[in-house]
């Protein structure tokens, strides 16, 4: 396969439903050994477009592409089964009256003898060759998930698709099944899509997210990109809580209580919102309460006055009414922090942390 062709591509991809886009315009392309995640709250097509993608959904139009060659387009479609394909689902989708190692069998061509030799080399991979006998309800949760995934790259498919496979894991299971299965899925080579609403499963997993929302895909990139350089207030706010200071603009400039924030390209008298998320914002500790201007809104800190503080195991949340414009908002501060109620303190902000959106 040449260097340039995409293990696979989705090209305008569009599937409504009563008139209703359910998928609008989605474009992707996953390279061998990369993980993409579909991104986003439930029914914004993320599901949708994995179906059209694995064949058990026909879109309206757009073409799919797997090393090059197209499975679906507006005229032709490979079924399911022909499509190279795997494909892992939050419920497993084990064949109850089937053993482990027919279960990971079924679907693979060749002998009997061939495939549960296939099967039992895959079973080794995903530490499960001990359980090839037993049946799905003698399995826990995990060991559903390893035999799961054993049996989707059992027929070495060139793409993989996962519908949120980890939701229904125990947290403490979760994390480990996960690296695992990254571990596995890379060594295979395979283009891995993966569904999530869950923004730590993304940014954990992810070579690439696509936000998506609405069924479109509003932000795509390397995590690192998508979390610190969200498009929107709405973006960012679904990887993790948010502060919105809200402002005017006047001469490509807003008041806060932290001072005047750059606003370049907004016309004035345009309302702002400036998003800084709670780790964003410190409490000055060397400041105090100390000071004989509340507001000297220096550019780099702001009074305010305690309204609550809470210990949520590995930092405190502090939540402080600014003595500027009343507004209220959430510092987090590591381990634990609980001061009084009315307690005056200082906050510090991070400028290189924060986002300038036109008020949605």
């Amino acid at each position: 396969m040449a260097d340039d062709i995409y293990r696979l591509e989705v090209q305008d991809l569009i599937r409504s439903y009563s008139g209703r886009a359910a998928v609008d315009r989605v474009s992707l392309q996953v390279m061998p050994g990369q993980v993409t995640c579909l991104l986003g709250p439930s029914g914004c097509g993320k599901s949708t477009t994995l179906r059209c993608v694995a064949g058990v959904d026909r879109q309206d139009s757009g073409r799919i592409l797997v090393d090059g060659e197209v499975v679906c387009d507006g005229s032709f479609s490979v079924p399911p089964e022909g499509r190279p394909i795997g494909l892992i689902f939050q419920d497993f989708a084990l064949f109850p009256h089937l053993s482990v190692v027919d279960n990971v069998a079924f679907g693979l061509r060749g002998s009997r003898n061939a495939k549960r030799s296939r099967a039992c080399e895959v079973l080794d991979r995903v530490q499960m060759r001990e359980f090839a006998d037993r049946f799905p309800h003698e399995l826990s949760g995990g060991e559903q998930q390893r035999v799961a995934l054993a049996r989707a790259i059992a027929p070495k498919p060139k793409v993989m698709l996962m519908d949120e496979p980890f939701s229904g894991l125990d947290n403490r299971l979760r994390d480990g099944i996960r690296d695992e299965t990254l571990e596995i899925l890379k060594e295979e080579g395979a283009a891995v899509v993966l569904v999530t609403h869950e923004p730590d499963e993304a940014m954990r997993m992810a070579d690439e997210i696509a936000l998506m929302r609405t069924g479109r895909i509003v932000q795509q990139g390397a995590p690192y990109n998508v979390y610190n350089a969200p498009v929107d207030r709405a973006a960012a706010a679904f990887f993790s809580d948010i502060n919105i200071i809200r402002g005017k603009v006047r001469g490509a400039l807003t008041d806060t209580p932290f001072g005047q924030f750059l606003a370049p390209g907004v016309p004035d008298g345009t309302e702002v919102e400036i998003v800084i998320r709670p780790q964003h914002l410190k409490i000055d500790f060397d400041r105090g309460g100390k000071g004989p201007n509340p507001t000297p809104r220096d550019g780099t800190a702001a009074r305010g006055t305690v309204q609550r503080a809470r210990f949520m195991g590995s930092e405190s949340l502090v939540e402080m009414r600014m003595d500027y414009d009343g507004s209220v908002l959430t510092a987090t501060v590591p381990s634990v922090f609980l001061p009084n109620p009315g307690k005056a303190l200082w906050l510090m902000i991070r400028r290189d942390r924060c986002f300038v959106f036109p008020k949605a």
